[in-house]
């Protein structure tokens, strides 16, 4: 039998570096029903939202609208997710991933494609126990699948990128994660195992189970 974990299995990091939206928690029922109000305001056709999960909202509405029209487009979608946060669940796997990774010190961050306010709202309403290091699209000039979040959050856990694995649920969020250097795992949350180009792909968090040796981060596969 093939191993799970493919050409992970028996390798450590220095951290890692997860997604949130469909890798930590579930918000795809607020996220649809945000964006398709929003599409119904702006006299966007729902069917061309398709394909841009795990894409910040300013690249979204960038390649829907008219440059003129980008910033109160962002300000109302904002505004809606904002307001909108029922039904947000935490996912198997990701409280005991985090219980392990979230010591002293910490191994783990979180790079989101939400903006800060959006991230803030989200951890409040799924009472996350987040990691010290929350990069958000507010943090870079580039988000995903440019490498910008990821670079980041290494740099502010003090690693190198090259030395982090990266958890993604997204297609684009998996293509800035390899051309950050990182090694990745996908989850099948949201997206099918075939449009997902990953090291590894699992379910979820809880069909992996992290370790801390000698400083350094090991997984296994349940």
């Amino acid at each position: 039998m093939p191993r799970r974990l493919g050409t992970l299995e028996g390798r450590t990091f220095a951290a890692v570096l997860f997604d949130m939206d469909g890798t930590l928690i579930d918000s795809i029922p607020t996220v649809v029903r945000s964006w398709l109000r929003w599409a119904q305001e702006e006299g966007v056709d729902p069917h061309d939202l398709a394909g841009f999960h795990g894409v910040p909202a300013r690249g979204v509405i960038s390649a829907l609208l008219p440059p003129e029209r980008v910033e109160s487009a962002f300000e109302r979608i904002e505004a809606i997710e904002i307001a909108d946060t029922e039904g947000i669940t935490v996912l198997p796997g990701t409280l005991d991933a985090l219980a392990v990774l979230t010591g002293d010190p910490e191994l783990c961050a979180i790079a989101t494609s939400c903006t800060r306010p959006l991230a803030d709202a989200r951890l409040v309403a799924t009472a996350l126990p987040a990691p010290r290091v929350v990069v958000t699209a507010s943090d870079v000039a580039q988000g995903k699948p440019h490498p910008d979040p990821f670079l980041l959050a290494a740099a502010r856990l003090g690693v190198d990128p090259t030395d982090c694995l990266v958890v993604e649920d997204a297609p684009g969020g998996l293509e800035a994660a390899r051309a950050a250097g990182c090694s990745t795992l996908a989850v099948t949350t949201t997206t099918v195992a075939a449009d997902l180009l990953a090291d590894a792909v699992v379910g979820t968090l809880a069909d992996v189970r992290f370790t801390v040796e000698a400083g350094r981060v090991a997984l296994t596969a349940r």
